[in-house]
Formats: C-alpha cells, sequence, structure tokens
C-alpha cells in the first residue's frame, strides 16, 4: 500500500511474494539502507518508490514479469521504451540510454552520485520531473532536438553541471528546472522556448548571462 514502509531507514533487505501485483505510492520512499529489491513476476503495477534509494545498487525483475523489466539493474517497462529508475548507487561513471527509450520517468536517476556522464539518445521524447535531481558528479548533458518536453526541477541542485545545450524542439523551461546548479556558466536557449517557469534558474550563482531569444512571451 501507500508508504508502507516509508522511512525505514534501516531496513536493508526486502523479499515481495509472489503474490503481490501491485506496489502502492511511495511504498519504498526513504528507505536508505536498501542496497537491492527484487521485483516478482506477479507485480503489473509500481507506483513512484525510489525517492531517496541513496544506496540502491540494482533492481531485479522476475523473467516473467509480463509488464517490468531490468537490464543490468536498471528498472523499465516491459517494452524498454520508458526508463523508471537507474539505481542511485549503481556502480561505474557513464551511461548510455538505450535507443529504445522514449521516456524518462520523474526521478528517474534521482541521488546518482557516482553518474559523470549521461548520454540521451534520440528517441527520447520526454524528460520527467526530478529525473536527474541531486546528479551531484554529472558535468554536462546535451538534450537532443528529439526531447519536446523537460519536467519541473528535472536538474535540480546538479551541483558540478557547468553547461547543458537544450534541444530546438523544447517549447517551454519549467519551473526549477535548474535550480541550484550552482556551477552552471552557460545555457543555450533554443529558439522555440516560448516561456521560461519560476525559478528556472535560482541560484545558478556562476551564470554571469543568459540570452532570452524572440520567441519567449
Amino acid at each position: 500500500g501507500v508508504s508502507a514502509f516509508r522511512g525505514c531507514s534501516k531496513l536493508s533487505r526486502i523479499t515481495i511474494p509472489d503474490s503481490v501485483t501491485s506496489i502502492g505510492n511511495n511504498a519504498f520512499a526513504l528507505c536508505s539502507s536498501l542496497t537491492s529489491i527484487t521485483i516478482p513476476d506477479s507485480v503489473t503495477s509500481i507506483e513512484n518508490n525510489f525517492q531517496g534509494h541513496k544506496n540502491l545498487t540494482r533492481i531485479n525483475v522476475g523473467t516473467e514479469n509480463l509488464n517490468y523489466t531490468d537490464v543490468n539493474g536498471v528498472l523499465f517497462n516491459k517494452e524498454k521504451t520508458v526508463l523508471i529508475v537507474y539505481p542511485a548507487s549503481k556502480t561505474g561513471n557513464k551511461y548510455a540510454i538505450p535507443d529504445s527509450v522514449t521516456s524518462i520517468e520523474y526521478n528517474a536517476f534521482n541521488y546518482c552520485k557516482n553518474l559523470t556522464s549521461i548520454t540521451i539518445p534520440d528517441s527520447v521524447t520526454s524528460i520527467g520531473s526530478g529525473a536527474f535531481r541531486w546528479c551531484n558528479s554529472l558535468t554536462s548533458i546535451t538534450i537532443p532536438d528529439s526531447v519536446t518536453s523537460i519536467g519541473s526541477g528535472a536538474f535540480t541542485s546538479c551541483a558540478s553541471l557547468t553547461s547543458i545545450s537544450i534541444g530546438d524542439s523544447v517549447t517551454s523551461i519549467k519551473e526549477g528546472t535548474f535550480d541550484h546548479c550552482v556551477n552552471l556558466t552557460s545555457i543555450t536557449i533554443p529558439d522555440g522556448v516560448t516561456s521560461i517557469g519560476r525559478g528556472a534558474f535560482y541560484s545558478c550563482s556562476s551564470l554571469t548571462s543568459i540570452t532570452i531569444p524572440d520567441s519567449v512571451t
């Protein structure tokens, strides 16, 4: 159910039985000691459950599950078109999102402290709210032209991010998108952008100049 184990900060291991079909919103949120979790074949619904899992290294999914799958511990929907969660403490400092992915979910890379580089393929059209929040080691990222939507707070507190390139298909920069990106020195806003949300560049203390294109209303 909703928030069933929320905030159980010393919970290090959990076994979900095959009788479970749904995992409610925030059921395991802020379980900061969990290092791995196995989702059985029976689960058909997973709501937002991985916020604050700072020590999670992998997510395992039963091989017969019809709705979800994992690739080297990264959680996807079965078709691998939606990247749901990249475990925050997964080893390795670079990650290339598979070409099959069209959507990066809400909080997908939350607290991924080891990643310095993430490659977003041209297949991706949407980036969810808070998708890269607190990725403190991420130094640069390119958002391809295929992306039309970036959620609010997508890059909040990416403290090592120095530059970002936004694709030409993005039409709005949402509220708090680059909030507290304290080392961001340059950003190019493409001509397609029509709106910039509240606090989009709040506390970007290293940003010395910014150009707002004619398209912004």
